[in-house]
């Protein structure tokens, strides 16, 4: 066994896992990381060929998914999630509400096998066109988005699946996507410390089994360094912190790791930084691996890596493999706070009432959760339509890479034929859609119309010759159309979403 192979989590093509994963996972790899294309057939199977191949190590496997819910779904790529997001949960605010959502998640992906999930996103968002964050976020305020992180850590944990908060030290004030490039958080230490720790420390508070460092420069703190490789920010995590857990990069692939510095290098600084489990995006392959792995163990004999971070890493990842590896195994909810351990008010054990978790799991039937939860998100200004052979016209967003092209929108309820998806790249024509539109109700559907102009003014176009057009959005309502407007807002573009919104319009019953 290479002890380099115990921090890492690569990913696979297809449904099939290859033979040198399969090999790897018997020499005790760390996990494999899933993504939407390894769920399109029986998932199930596939977590137990991964499972059996691990069990010749003496460590169950950790398999791994980022199932957010809402717009950021692996499992329901191509339908959409049965689960509203943060946003719809944020909006409706009940801490019940969210620890049931949560549990049913975490329910979803242990009955397929994988135990460790990449959620939830403890951002608080501070700006309103984050290009990352967006409706990942259950909203600005910090003490709310502490009390719903904490939920949705005890529901997922409840159900055996290990929880990972993120994106560390927050990442909803940056106004870059670190996909793309490295991104900047804004103000100053001490607002990062008042704006957006209070969440992480309140997940850490409620036991959450992981903490994922953004590729986030934090001025004040890193230096030229993003968090993921910063030894300052780890310190914080740990020291400051009290996070004894295990840390978890984000995917090593990202243009703000790789661009600069190389996936092999990236991942010998981010464990020299602190990090346990070292985590490959969708697209990186066996060579990758290889090349990794060949970096760790080379650094170990530089000297660059100390041979004790890396038994630190490993062990930290044998831990959780032993606690949530085994199959039907509950994890611990989380202990009471201790005194003096809440962080700036926000008191997760109190203002999360974790003691009643379980009957509140149980007030509300898991298998159905997801729509009770988007009604409930849902909002409708203005008149109460009746609908007359509606056409639909749904605006693609700019996409949030995150969440990629998942399916979204009304097609499930409405009438054949009756729905045009518009590029807002292309040009958007008002005067063809209104002559489509002649003497049949118009309904359109965005997403996030506050960070797209061209998308606005289409909007304000059809509304001067159309009043009466019904306007959905399904993203962060951060922009409104004129008074008496037919508004629905969801917080949201999952399935779920969806459908309470067209129960309010009348399409689906």
């Amino acid at each position: 066994m290479s002890l380099a192979e115990a921090v890492l989590l690569p990913p696979f093509p297809g449904t099939t896992p290859p033979g040198w994963l399969l090999d790897a996972l018997c020499r005790g790899l760390g996990g494999v990381m899933l993504y939407g294309q390894n769920v399109g057939g029986d998932t199930a199977s596939v977590t137990s060929t991964l499972r059996t191949a691990a069990a010749s190590s003496g460590f169950p496997a950790l398999i791994v998914i980022d199932e957010e819910g809402g717009d950021v779904t692996r499992v329901a790529y191509a339908s959409g999630s049965p689960y509203p997001g943060n946003a719809a949960l944020g909006a409706v605010d009940d801490v019940a509400l969210t620890t049931s959502v949560y549990a049913a998640i975490g329910a979803d992906l242990a009955r397929l096998g994988i135990n460790f999930n990449l959620a939830p996103c403890a951002d608080v968002l501070a700006v309103s066109d984050s290009p990352a964050i967006g409706t990942r976020s259950f909203g600005s305020d910090p003490a709310l988005v502490a009390r719903h992180t904490v939920a949705a850590v005890l529901g997922l944990q409840s159900a055996g699946v290990a929880a990972c908060a993120k994106h560390f030290p927050g990442h909803g004030s940056t106004s870059t996507d670190t996909h793309l490039e490295l991104a900047t958080v804004t103000g100053t230490l001490a607002d990062v410390r008042r704006r957006d720790l209070p969440p992480f420390a309140a997940a850490i508070s409620a036991g959450a089994a992981a903490v994922m460092p953004g590729h986030l420069r934090v001025p004040g703190l890193t230096g030229s360094l993003p968090a993921t490789m910063s030894p300052a920010a780890i310190t914080m995590l740990r020291a400051e912190l009290g996070f004894t857990g295990l840390v978890i990069t984000d995917a090593l692939e990202m243009d703000a790791i790789a661009r600069t510095y190389g996936i092999p290098g990236g991942a010998v600084r981010a464990l020299a930084a602190g990090a346990d489990l070292l985590c490959f995006g969708q697209d990186t392959d066996e060579d990758m691996y290889v090349a990794v792995r060949t970096a760790i163990e080379d650094a170990l004999r530089s000297g660059d890596l100390p041979l004790a971070r890396l038994e630190d890493a490993a062990e930290r990842v044998r831990t959780l493999r032993s606690r949530f590896g085994s199959d039907g195994a509950p994890a611990s909810m989380g202990a009471p706070l201790a005194a003096g351990s809440e962080w700036h008010g926000v008191n997760p054990t109190r203002d999360a009432d974790a003691h009643s978790l379980p009957a509140a799991i149980s007030s509300i039937a898991l298998n159905g959760v997801g729509v009770t939860a988007a009604r409930r998100a849902v909002r409708l200004s203005g008149p109460q339509p009746v609908l007359t052979d509606p056409l639909i016209i749904e605006i693609e967003p700019r996409e949030n890479i995150a969440a990629g092209q998942f399916g979204w929108g009304l097609s499930p309820w409405a009438p054949p034929s009756a729905v045009r998806r518009l590029d807002p790249a292309e040009p958007l024509d008002p005067t063809a859609i209104l002559t489509d539109a002649a003497r049949r109700s118009l309904i359109v559907a965005v997403r996030d119309a506050h960070v797209d102009p061209r998308t606005r003014e289409l909007i304000s176009a059809l509304l001067a010759a159309r009043p009466d057009t019904v306007l959905i959005e399904m993203g962060l309502p951060h922009w409104s159309p004129p008074a008496g407007t037919t508004y629905l807002t969801t917080f949201g573009a999952s399935r779920a979403s969806a459908q309470a919104a067209a129960e309010l319009l009348g399409l689906a019953g």
